[in-house]
């Protein structure tokens, strides 16, 4: 079941792709142009930044709602990853001890704050990179890097891997249901008929790859990525590239938190 589940969870976003929306209705191109913006501007900061990363936060703020996105499923999502950022900087306590802060009594180290802003860096990044798959779909996004000028090789090598991946849940699925039909009172369950299940795994998606390689063919793909939409960029594309690349540059440059503390302190 947390198998299964896992596969519905991978395929969401996807399907919340396909819904209908000003942002949806955007060039993928020009999200996947303001998103690499995004993350490059939030990635430069210093490791002791904090306060002026949190006016990141109204981009994907802005693209939920827009894009009518779950924002619930968007952040569980940002906290099933979360684990990888916080072993990346758990240990900045323990190397930083120099006291950087004072909150009353408290002394607050480097460490914790540079920890704190890494958290706060993946989370905006991870956040980002979700909502653009949810509005523009994997397949859309593999469209636009071709589009964009990327290599066609690289494009469908990526496109076909996250398909397979789908192939790989599939089978996997299929012989862990298989497996627990047959096994009785923990028979079955042991190391060896696990690793006799990867390779069966192995040779049934390679054959179902094959066999869906072979299909692709009979319906005439020829390496290229088609879709039904024409990508066209207009006005509002423009001014909302624009817009919200002048926006960044412009909260990288100033500290807008800051900025608002020294005018009422």
């Amino acid at each position: 079941m947390s198998i299964e589940s896992a596969a519905l969870s991978l395929g969401t976003l996807d399907t919340l792709a396909y819904h209908d929306s000003w942002v949806h209705r955007l060039d993928p191109r020009i999200k996947l142009l303001t998103t690499l913006i995004f993350v490059v501007i939030v990635t430069s900061f210093d490791k002791y930044t904090i306060s002026g990363l949190l006016p990141f936060f109204i981009f994907p703020l802005v693209m939920i709602l827009g894009g009518r996105l779950p924002a619930r499923f968007v952040t569980n999502r940002v906290l099933l990853v979360a684990p990888f950022a916080i072993m990346i900087g758990i240990f900045n306590p323990f190397i930083d001890q120099e006291t950087l802060l004072q909150i009353g009594s408290w002394n607050i180290s480097g460490g914790w704050v540079s920890f704190l802003s890494i958290l706060l860096r993946f989370a905006l990044t991870i956040s980002a990179a979700l909502i653009l798959i949810a509005t523009c779909s994997f397949p859309g996004i593999c469209m636009a890097l071709d589009k964009l000028g990327a290599p066609r090789i690289f494009t469908v090598q990526l496109l076909l891997l996250y398909r397979y991946l789908f192939v790989l849940v599939e089978e996997s699925i299929r012989l862990v249901r298989a497996r627990a039909l047959r096994s009785f009172r923990g028979q079955g369950l042991g190391i060896k008929v696990f690793s006799q299940m990867i390779g069966q795994l192995l040779l049934r998606t390679l054959a179902r790859a094959q066999r869906i390689h072979l299909a692709m063919l009979c319906r005439g793909f020829d390496g290229n990525i088609r879709t039904l939409r024409t990508l066209k960029i207009r006005h509002r594309e423009i001014i909302f590239l624009l817009g919200w690349s002048s926006l960044f540059i412009l909260l990288r440059l100033y500290n807008l938190p800051q900025l608002l503390g020294s005018l009422f302190v």
